[in-house]
């Protein structure tokens, strides 16, 4: 298997990390309009259009600029200018970028009601998309792992086996898509409790994910992706705290309504 995969359309060479990021984007709104059309949505049309404008813009900001930090020394040295900012993202700075333009948007338009929900699945089957992307880049694409001598470790296009992180990835989210689901069936969670479990249980995972992959870390050894995890995850701290204590204060057996 050659690195970075292509497909031959018409004599064109396509990139399939291009592709899967395209159908990402599509087929997850796509998603989320099915998702929108078969469950009451406590948000108005109005509200909604300009919560979904405030993801898009906080995603792109974040994205760029988390990943830009990701070498701060390539990213103040202004050797790149513009161009670098541009062709730098990850996905930790697209959600927590996204979180912040949702949250400002919404305090900006009153909105009072819990936005993450509906987004919750539709991100999960998006990314998995997207990392199909990234693993079909090996090491054309910074999300490739360390040297690996386990025996799925894979030669990404440099002739050294290594962590396919980017599959770590697709299977944890494909897990926890899983997991939700299978919590969902048992429990009436409070509103908006899913989209903040997700957002807790992946920034847990790519805090640790980290460490099987190379790049630039600070003097005491942590990574810039893993320090915006650290942010994050303070930003749930009080979810995190009722969920590890008070459970029954976020979520209802179902079979207690019958």
């Amino acid at each position: 298997m050659n690195f970075p995969l292509t497909l031959s359309v018409g004599g064109w060479q396509l990139s399939v990390h291009l592709l899967c990021e395209l159908l990402a984007f599509f087929l997850g709104f796509r998603y989320f309009l099915y998702l929108r059309g078969r469950q009451a949505d406590p948000i108005d049309d109005a509200n909604r259009v300009w919560i979904l404008i405030g993801a898009a813009a906080g995603a792109l900001f974040g994205s760029r600029l988390i990943g830009s930090l990701e070498d701060p020394q390539a990213f103040f040295s202004g050797e790149h200018g513009i161009w670098y900012y541009y062709t730098s993202k990850t996905i930790v700075g697209g959600l927590l970028g996204g979180l912040a333009g949702v949250e400002w948007t919404k305090k900006t338009i009153g909105e009072q009601r819990s936005s993450g929900d509906l987004f919750t699945y539709p991100l999960i089957f998006g990314l998995m998309i997207g990392r199909i992307g990234c693993w079909s880049a090996g090491v054309f694409e910074p999300t490739y792992g360390l040297p690996s001598s386990l025996p799925w470790a894979m030669d990404l296009g440099d002739g050294i086996l290594r962590h396919p992180t980017a599959l770590y990835e697709i299977v944890f989210l494909g897990m926890l898509a899983a997991a939700l689901g299978a919590l969902e069936r048992r429990w009436n969670l409070q509103e908006g409790l899913r989209f903040q479990l997700f957002m807790i249980a992946y920034l847990c995972f790519r805090w640790g994910l980290e460490l099987l992959k190379p790049g630039f870390r600070f003097s005491f050894g942590l990574t810039t992706i893993q320090l915006s995890c650290v942010a994050g995850l303070l930003y749930y701290s009080r979810t995190i705290w009722r969920l590890l204590f008070h459970f029954s204060t976020l979520s209802k057996p179902l079979y207690a309504q019958e």
